[in-house]
């Protein structure tokens, strides 16, 4: 999936698409009047964020020098940003940092407990777990995929279409219970905009390279950036509410 010369989006301006999707989505989530055409469009756009970290943390499993760093940087801003998450959505469950902690010990039970019996229990309690987190279950799931069809363009495909199918029917049952049915389909086909573009941009355009320049500040701003936005519109949410 990846050539040393190719020419395309590099994985950090892929991850600066991204957060930027994210603050739309968290804007129009914590601000904007629910069922309005602007807030499904940016909540729609949002949804690019969560599939694409997906993506991106099962290639920094393969790529990283440490995974014991890897993991310990994961658990330690997820922790970081449990209360400015909390404070900006005003509900207790755990953020999206901690969701990608679990998917990497998804990781690491699927790379070393192949033959434990105890790997599918290990599995599914995590998955459980996610009930109570951002992106519950899906991120998990797409983690999964993403792990098996690792450096499989066909593989990879498959995830993306089945990741944005299986999203589309989760968001159906959602908007079915407050729409009729042709306008529930047609919004949750629309929700799926964000994963059918992260598929089209990683497997068309991402030339597997991360940015030769400020590569280490882009490594810790994509951490930092996550508890400081939520920690400001947390507070801008507190003042006009």
């Amino acid at each position: 999936m990846q050539t040393k010369e190719k020419k395309g989006l590099t994985r950090d301006i892929i991850k600066y698409l991204a957060i930027f999707t994210m603050l739309l989505n968290h804007i129009a989530n914590i601000f904007l009047p629910e069922n309005t055409i602007l807030c499904e469009v940016l909540v729609d756009i949002g949804y690019f964020t969560a599939i694409t970290m997906c993506y991106f943390l099962v290639e920094g499993f393969y790529y990283t020098h440490s995974r014991k760093k890897y993991g310990e940087r994961l658990l330690i801003f997820a922790g970081i940003s449990q209360v400015p998450y909390m404070m900006a959505f005003g509900f207790n469950q755990l953020n999206m940092i901690f969701t990608l902690f679990m998917c990497f010990m998804i990781l690491v039970i699927q790379e070393n407990m192949k033959a434990s019996p105890w790997r599918i229990p290990l599995l599914i309690g995590i998955l459980l777990v996610s009930i109570y987190s951002d992106w519950a279950i899906l991120a998990p799931v797409f983690t999964i995929w993403f792990q098996d069809g690792w450096c499989n363009r066909k593989k990879t495909i498959r995830a993306y279409g089945i990741g944005a199918l299986l999203f589309i029917l989760f968001n159906y049952s959602s908007y079915a219970q407050t729409m009729d049915p042709a306008k529930a389909f047609l919004h949750a086909v629309l929700s799926a905009t964000g994963i059918i573009v992260s598929g089209i941009l990683i497997l068309n355009f991402y030339n597997g390279k991360k940015s030769e320049k400020a590569s280490g500040f882009s490594k810790w701003f994509f951490y930092i950036f996550y508890p400081l936005h939520l920690f400001i519109l947390g507070v801008i949410r507190l003042v006009i509410r």
